[in-house]
């Protein structure tokens, strides 16, 4: 399994999780503002990954609606790979 990591969306701050291999928690979980400096922190946990593990992680969140925006644009700004989920299925 390639390394991914799990954010939890709410409307003006994150909360996220990194996993190197299916199972094994990379550290413990982080929070995030939706601000340039909170996404320059989230940055800086993506790449710690990324160095961890040899591989670029994959991002996971759910659909929040518009509340996800500001942290997928910065994703995408920085070429990431991310996957939204709904949260209907997320929750099976």
């Amino acid at each position: 399994m390639n390394p991914v990591i799990g954010l939890d969306i709410s409307k003006d701050e994150s909360h996220g999780q990194a996993f190197l291999k299916r199972g094994k928690p990379y550290r413990g979980t982080f929070q995030f503002e939706h601000t340039q400096e909170g996404l320059t922190k989230l940055l800086q946990v993506i790449q710690d990954v990324e160095h961890a593990a040899g591989l670029r992680p994959t991002l996971l969140l759910e659909a929040t609606g518009h509340y996800q925006s500001p942290v997928v644009q910065f994703l995408e700004e920085h070429h990431y790979l991310y996957i939204v989920i709904n949260p209907l299925i997320s929750n099976r």
